[in-house]
């Protein structure tokens, strides 16, 4: 059976759609995910194509409540969990700014790469103790997903930009201007606070992650806006929602049963 993961970002807090199943609290030695994982699955993939029975394991970033910011998600504890609920693939659902002015709030962003500015601020390795560790991250995401949800896209009808770069700060605050026009010079398109240190969290415990982002406002300086307001991020979000959620289903039927894709052998060669 594909058992796919999904942590939900701003906006996104249950998986419409689907039939939950159950819900289960995990304990992890990093401490307490950031809720309960629910398991919910649908009988038949969209279109009546592929497999019934498929199911998904999900867990809201911030919280059932959107109670955690993105400084203090434990990020840790929230891969560890997955990997305890038997989860070997990770969809993360992220809000995003936009960098690149050609990316309008509601567009939908399959990133192939990252910046991390959040280093030394989180607890980003389970590799802190004895054991040196140096995971290959040249390509943060699963390139066996991404081609999958490329390709559920196509067949949902669902414009998608097939490649970006996610930049991860560590917020709270929004960014500003100059950082903004940073990134953009440094190659960045879209910019988060939630997308790191998660991908390589994953890779290190060799689960596959890819990432859909939605654009939900455009970053600082990048419009003409005066503001910047957590609510557009919501209320975009929501819109997307049933886009997003299409997405997964036909991803998760065109999901190939086997792994076929360096993340599952990530820690072979990295230890000294």
């Amino acid at each position: 059976m594909v058992k796919l993961g999904i942590i939900g970002g701003s906006g996104l807090y249950e998986v419409t759609g689907f039939r939950r199943l159950k819900e289960e609290s995990i304990s992890t030695p990093y401490g307490e995910p950031s809720g309960r994982y629910i398991v919910a699955g649908f009988e038949e993939a969209p279109g009546g194509e592929g497999p019934a029975g498929l199911q998904v394991v999900f867990l809201p970033r911030h919280g059932a409540k959107h109670s955690i910011p993105p400084h203090k998600v434990n990020y840790r504890a929230n891969i560890w969990g997955m990997r305890a609920m038997g989860v070997e693939r990770i969809l993360g659902i992220n809000a995003v700014g936009a960098v690149d002015p050609g990316l309008p709030p509601g567009s939908i962003v399959l990133p192939d790469q990252a910046m991390d500015f959040t280093q030394g601020a989180r607890e980003s390795t389970f590799y802190d103790g004895k054991d040196v560790v140096h995971i290959d991250f040249t390509d943060p995401y699963c390139p066996q997903m991404r081609p999958v949800l490329q390709a559920a896209a196509q067949a949902e009808g669902i414009a998608v930009s097939r490649s970006a770069t996610y930049v991860c700060t560590n917020g709270p605050r929004l960014e500003s201007r100059a950082e903004i026009e940073f990134f953009r010079r440094s190659g960045g398109h879209i910019v988060g606070m939630t997308g790191m240190p998660e991908a390589a969290l994953a890779r290190e415990l060799q689960i596959c992650y890819a990432a859909i982002c939605v654009v939900t406002n455009f970053a600082a300086g990048v419009s003409s806006a005066e503001k910047l307001t957590t609510t557009e991020v919501v209320e975009t979000m929501a819109k997307s929602t049933a886009s997003v959620m299409a997405l997964i289903k036909r991803a998760l039927s065109l999901m190939p049963g086997q792994r076929n894709c360096p993340c599952k052998d990530a820690l072979s060669g990295t230890r000294l």
